[in-house]
């Protein structure tokens, strides 16, 4: 099985600037010494894309589509080059975040379509006509390029989110695959493995057979696009040499596979995030790592320097309700249990800490650390609180945004910051339905004008978000060490990394009193003369007899070696 750790290095954004009015473009920030990067402790910011930030209006309705959706369920003019401005822009350097999630970017049906909640168009990317294009309402190939490139040079990864199980729903302008490649009955049960693998997730929602092992042709309304847009000859001519260089059968599945792992040939995308896992079967996610890891290494050497030699293909699983208490094992209703971790996935999606962050810190934290340091030792699962399709996220009111913060990055484990995290973008849109409640446009104005909200302003939960994501990025011992308590009130705890050459230590206070000046004994993690830095105030201090002190304040203290 892979190895889940990926040392590499990357350059991290070295200051903490003020919130900025709606994001506005300042050049990046100076750049810090070169810091280790481990999958374990990512700090992972999710994005749909159309929903981030605007670059090019002139994109805003390809394909023919119209503003006619119900609330929320349309296109809304965010872009490739509108994430690149933000990344140019150092907005994530400040975040501390070193991984970009991107919905896919592949092109959508042209259609909308209504399943029940109003005219709904593909917006989100889960909804493909063709895998090999760029959505043109996201932008073109070369913002694409641009995107990823700009992300590299910022130390920031990109995880790719890619769809095996189906293509978009059908519509007047977008038909149905061939019966060959996809299926169309019956819907899912969920009574066992076969009744969540091979059937349709909804009504209307094609099916690909990537167990099938029967060569297909192309579909004819892929080869009539192709041919459309000039380019049939080159796309089969690829298709030729990718089944003659593997081996592998022209079947569905590998179609699939050939036209994911071209984003990493032609962009050099870091990493898949797998969509509906449990809907296909382990053997396709296996032969999709195969192949991915393979073309990063192609890529890499094509590309020396653009990122880390060691850096290596990474892979995490969306297998919907996956919980990290359920041990590194998926069980499927019936109770049939599937090991992804042996099937190409490096990581877990963890559906488990919006209900975990019910609990005091100390429960959780030593919780994950268990779990991490035990039967998860040398994989990683990827924490969220809230998200694009979970209706039930941790604080949907934003009543919580400080605590949320807390829980969530300075919990063991990877970080998944869902867009509008750190600004308390609203997860509530009153005239939406279903999950396009949880997709509303970045609240860049809210952020601009620091609007005040339910006793607290926009910028001030931005500024706590950063300051925690920058301690995060610079010591990979917050996600990926050992936890301990040191103290219970007020609360302290130590987290230590001390593996493969890197050695890190860090000391949190959490709940202190903001009026005080804090002394905060460290434990023995730092030796006597030991000069520390407290990441939230930006202080300095001596370690005496133990302990540090820190000026008043603040009710938080982050130690770190200075």
């Amino acid at each position: 099985m892979t190895k889940t750790l990926a040392l590499a290095l990357a350059l991290a954004g070295a200051t903490l600037a003020p919130a900025q009015a709606g994001g506005a473009v300042k050049a990046p920030p100076a750049r810090a010494a070169a810091k280790p990067f481990l999958w374990e402790n990512a700090t992972v910011y999710f994005l749909l894309t159309d929903r981030f930030n605007n670059a090019n209006p002139a994109n805003d309705l390809a394909y023919g589509r119209k503003a006619d959706a119900a609330p929320q369920r349309g296109y809304m003019g965010g872009d490739l080059a509108g994430i690149t401005a933000k990344i140019r822009d150092g907005y994530f350097d400040r975040l501390g975040v070193n991984v970009i999630w991107l919905t896919p970017p592949v092109e959508q049906i042209h259609a909308g379509t209504d399943e029940g909640t109003g005219l709904s168009y593909g917006f989100h990317g889960y909804w493909a006509r063709d895998w090999s294009s760029v959505d043109a309402n996201l932008g073109t190939e070369q913002d694409m390029r641009d995107f990823v490139a700009s992300a590299h040079a910022h130390g920031i990864r990109v995880l790719l989110d890619v769809v095996m199980n189906q293509t978009g729903p059908v519509t007047g302008q977008d038909p149905v695959w061939p019966a060959d490649w996809v299926r169309t009955e019956p819907q899912c049960s969920y009574k066992d493995v076969a009744t969540t693998v091979e059937c349709t997730l909804v009504k209307n929602l094609p099916d690909v057979r990537t167990e099938s092992e029967t060569p297909v042709a192309l579909p004819p309304a892929l080869v009539e696009k192709w041919r459309a847009e000039g380019r049939y000859q080159r796309e089969v001519a690829e298709l030729d040499a990718f089944f003659a260089r593997t081996g592998y059968p022209r079947t569905p599945r590998y179609h699939l596979i050939k036209w994911h792992t071209d984003w990493i040939r032609k962009y050099g995308v870091d990493g898949f995030r797998a969509d509906t896992v449990k809907h296909v079967e382990p053997a396709s996610w296996k032969a999709l790592k195969t192949v991915a890891s393979a073309t990063y290494e192609e890529w890499k050497r094509a590309n020396p320097g653009k990122v880390p030699a060691a850096q290596a293909f990474f892979m995490t699983a969306e297998a919907y309700g996956y919980n990290i208490a359920g041990g590194p094992l998926f069980t499927y209703d019936g109770g049939e249990q599937v090991n992804y971790f042996d099937n190409g996935f490096d990581s877990m999606i963890n559906f488990g800490l919006k209900y975990d962050a019910r609990q005091d810190y100390e429960t959780l934290f030593s919780k994950y650390s268990g779990l991490l340091q035990g039967a998860f030792k040398g994989r990683s699962v990827l924490n969220y609180l809230s998200s694009h399709d979970d209706e039930q996220p941790f604080d949907a009111a934003r009543s919580k945004p400080f605590e949320s913060a807390n829980k969530l990055l300075l919990a063991p484990g990877a970080a998944q910051i869902y867009y509008g995290d750190e600004t308390a973008r609203r997860l509530d849109v009153a005239d939406a339905l279903g999950d396009a409640r949880l997709r509303s446009y970045m609240n860049w104005d809210e952020l601009a004008r620091n609007a005040a909200r339910d006793g607290y302003r926009i910028a001030d939960v931005q500024r706590h978000w950063a300051k925690l994501g920058l301690f995060r990025q610079a010591h990979v011992a917050v996600g990926a060490g050992v936890h301990q308590q040191l103290q219970a009130q007020p609360y302290v705890f130590k987290r230590t990394y001390e593996q493969n050459g890197i050695s890190d230590k860090v000391v949190v206070a959490l709940d202190l009193p903001a009026g005080e000046a804090h002394v905060i004994d460290l434990g023995g993690v730092f030796a006597d003369g030991q000069r520390v830095r407290d990441g939230y105030s930006g202080a300095r201090a001596v370690v005496r007899h133990g302990k540090a002190r820190f000026p008043a304040g603040y009710s938080i203290v982050l130690v770190g070696r200075d």
